[in-house]
């Protein structure tokens, strides 16, 4: 049989998770000869052979591919045979305006951790010990292709032992850009009162005593600092509430493995697979009531988020041993609303007066990236906060885009780039509250588009006129010339939704979109919203009753006054007996009720968000919050799965109707009806609500798929029982599994409706 070549085209991720080694192998066990070699498009391969052997060569590729590695797309073409007399591994080569999926940084795997415990090893206690299977990735590359001089190890000049396996193409670190040892790599240190106390493993064992002290200390990690202390010790965690400026507002906690995690929380197996996954999200679980974590880290609530090591410095930390805590917290080093702190010189400037002392290491962050917030939903996951171990890890679109910008939103911002079929979302940005949150914002904006090629034909931009990202996007559409397509922020949720599941909007769905806060067409504020949705434009057919929120912002800060003026609007007495009237004195509510009758800054809102509040604080479990969605998290958590009773909401025209429901709520306070009961009556009424207004949609329209999506849906009781009854009544219903389906998957969702209308 005579000999062909093939020439062989790789996109996806395939750049960083041992592909060429991968490739070399196969071609020698194939006895083929060529070559192969990253581009910045992908992987290029060119191969000699008999022709049954090349397809059995483009078949194991697929078949075969390592297991960090996303293949998109392989193409193969055939054609005479080139002679090679040997297959190597080429350089790497650069193309003008291409681009490829990166990969999201890795979990130490089982290899790299066997080793870092082997007196043995060379690499024995090395805390940065990694290889083409795991490792930091995302958070060191400067620019593509990924190769060793383009990320944050160029500094690092590999030693004799090191460069032999970076050159090896059968050693498992074989251009493993981040590899290093003791020899030639990062080291850490321990500074105390800015001077340096320890370093090396003296400086990991001296930070464990600190821990176990009761210490606070702040640890450079993967893509920021943590701040840590011991969760079982009430002391700590409180005095790090105070320094972080972090009143309620969960911790989320690091333990060294499953059987530490199972004695403190219940665990289900999709929770272990997630927990075990290479991304190691922070996965929200049910606390267990025996549990030894102390009632400072999670006031108020049964779940608690937690982590299992993911860098060979957190295994040492955590390393096992008596006296030592076996669960820290492991918290975001910032002040509370700022973005976590990256940089040595920025750590000491910014942490100093939250940490006790610092664990640094000389390896630096090129970009941010904050722990992911997952739980488990339907045996599948349900994001939260989705950042390192994801992104940039692309959503497939179901057509090809040009190349576009959206902003996203002001809380839980994310921002989209897209490029070809892929819409790349961004890591966790935050609250863009603030100038620092909005420089790291710009930072990440200009760091996605050199590495995803892109040069923005369009910006996407959510309605509301005073957010940041929103300025930014009109300043820079102004500036650079571009088309600016604004976008409603409801649509966009519904949309995001659509798009992660790659339905292609040439048939609309019915999208149930509810949240705290969204700009709406007539200037009031939306959050409870029914629509019919496809990706160019939206119907609003029904929507939760407007009622003011007086003061705004102050309103959502203190459920109490969306609680009065939510009864002031249904025409019910401020009842002394009910918590939140007795929140306020009488000179208060006077003040409180000509501000209702003048409209003095009263913007109105049709927010099952704050209906939530509103219902929280009269059930008497929060009148003041702390943090977004406070009271809602609160109430939810109380409530009794057992409980059938439901109070009653209703239509009326194009608005649903809560007079009814809450006139009930009110009955069953008064009545001492346990709030555990009332929570539940609470939220199996707005689930038949919803049941029965999608229906109504049905029939005049006769669509039968639905979106849910937005903030308030990542209350678990409410999804459960509307999605039973949704399903009950023959709905195909859609949930976020890619994306948050709070503000922080927005701006996919903005990303294609900005498309679709473009293109017109």
């Amino acid at each position: 049989m005579s000999y062909q070549s093939a020439r062989i085209h790789i996109s996806g991720i395939v750049q960083g998770v041992g592909f060429r080694p991968f490739v070399y192998n196969l071609a020698a066990r194939l006895d083929l000869k060529g070559w192969v070699r990253n581009t910045s498009a992908g992987v290029d391969i060119e191969v000699d052979g008999e022709r049954n052997v090349l397809d059995a060569f483009v078949q194991a590729l697929s078949e075969e591919a390592p297991k960090l590695s996303h293949i998109d797309e392989l193409t193969a073409s055939f054609g005479p045979a080139s002679g090679f007399r040997s297959f190597d591994i080429v350089h790497s080569a650069s193309i003008e305006s291409a681009f490829q999926p990166i990969s999201p940084d890795v979990a130490i795997c089982d290899d790299c951790l066997r080793e870092l415990f082997d007196p043995s090893d060379r690499r024995y206690r090395y805390p940065f010990i990694n290889c083409t299977n795991c490792g930091p990735r995302f958070t060191i590359i400067k620019d593509i292709p990924y190769d060793r001089p383009k990320t944050t190890m160029a500094g690092f000049q590999l030693c004799p032992n090191c460069e032999r396996e970076y050159a090896d193409p059968s050693n498992r670190r074989f251009h493993a850009q981040p590899v290093a040892c003791p020899v030639c790599g990062p080291h850490v240190w321990l500074e105390i009162h800015n001077e340096q106390n320890t370093r090396d493993d003296n400086a990991i064992q001296k930070t464990r005593q600190l821990l176990a002290e009761g210490k606070i200390i702040a640890i450079k990690g993967l893509g920021g600092f943590h701040l840590a202390c011991d969760a079982t010790n009430a002391d700590s965690v409180a005095e790090l509430r105070k320094r972080k400026l972090r009143v309620d507002k969960p911790f989320a906690l690091m333990m060294p493995d499953l059987a530490a995690i199972e004695e403190h929380c219940f665990v289900n197996d999709a929770e272990r697979d997630l927990l075990q996954s290479t991304a190691r999200p922070i996965v929200l679980l049910h606390l267990r009531p025996e549990s030894k974590i102390v009632e400072e880290v999670v006031p108020g609530q049964n779940f608690i988020g937690v982590m299992l090591p993911y860098t060979p410095l957190h295994y040492l930390l955590l390393e096992e041993a008596d006296g030592f805590p076996q669960a820290l917290v492991m918290t975001s080093g910032n002040v509370s609303e700022e973005p976590i702190a990256t940089d040595n010189d920025e750590a000491r400037q910014r942490l100093t007066s939250l940490a006790d002392a610092f664990l640094m290491h000389n390896r630096d962050i090129y970009i941010r990236c904050d722990d992911s917030v997952v739980r488990v939903f339907e045996k599948q996951i349900y994001p939260i906060r989705r950042s390192r171990g994801y992104a940039p890890f692309p959503v497939k679109l179901p057509w090809k885009v040009p190349p576009l910008l959206a902003a996203g939103s002001e809380l839980k911002n994310t921002f989209c780039i897209t490029n070809k079929n892929y819409a790349f979302l961004s890591h966790h940005i935050g609250d863009m509250e603030n100038y620092e949150t909005l420089k790291s914002f710009e930072q990440g904006v200009e760091h996605f588009e050199r590495l995803f090629r892109v040069k923005p034909e369009g910006i996407a931009y959510d309605l509301h006129p005073n957010y940041l990202a929103t300025r930014y996007a009109l300043e820079r559409a102004e500036r650079e010339n571009l088309p600016a397509v604004g976008v409603q922020h409801h649509h966009a949720h519904i949309a995001a939704c659509m798009a992660e599941h790659g339905l292609d909007g040439s048939q609309p769905i019915i999208g149930v979109s509810f949240d705290g806060t969204g700009y709406g067409d007539d200037g009031a504020i939306w959050g409870g919203e029914f629509m019919i949705v496809d990706y160019k434009s939206y119907q609003r057919l029904f929507h939760l009753q407007y009622f003011p929120l007086p003061g705004g912002d102050a309103s959502i800060k203190k459920p109490a006054r969306t609680a009065l003026a939510l009864l002031w609007s249904l025409g019910i007495e401020w009842d002394e007996r009910l918590a939140p009237v007795a929140e306020f004195n009488q000179e208060e509510q006077k003040l409180l009720h000509a501000q209702l009758e003048k409209k003095i800054n009263t913007p109105m809102t049709s927010s099952m968000g704050r209906l939530f509040d509103a219902a929280a604080a009269l059930a008497a479990v929060r009148q003041i919050v702390n943090y977004e969605g406070q009271a809602a998290i609160e109430f939810e958590a109380l409530a009794d799965p057992d409980e059938a009773g439901s109070y009653s909401f209703g239509l009326n025209q194009n608005e649903v109707e809560v007079r009814s429901g809450i006139e009930s709520l009110i009955k069953d306070v008064k009545a001492g009806v346990h709030t555990s009961k009332i929570s539940a009556r609470f939220h199996n009424g707005l689930a038949e609500m919803i049941r029965m207004t999608v229906n109504k949609m049905n029939r005049e329209t006769g669509i039968r798929s639905v979106a849910l999506s937005g903030g308030v849906w990542q209350n678990l009781t409410l999804i459960g029982r509307t999605l039973s009854l949704l399903r009950s009544d023959g709905f195909t219903v859609y949930l976020h599994r890619q994306v948050p389906t709070n503000d922080g998957g927005l701006s996919l969702g903005q990303a294609v409706i900005a498309v679709s209308r473009l293109r017109g």
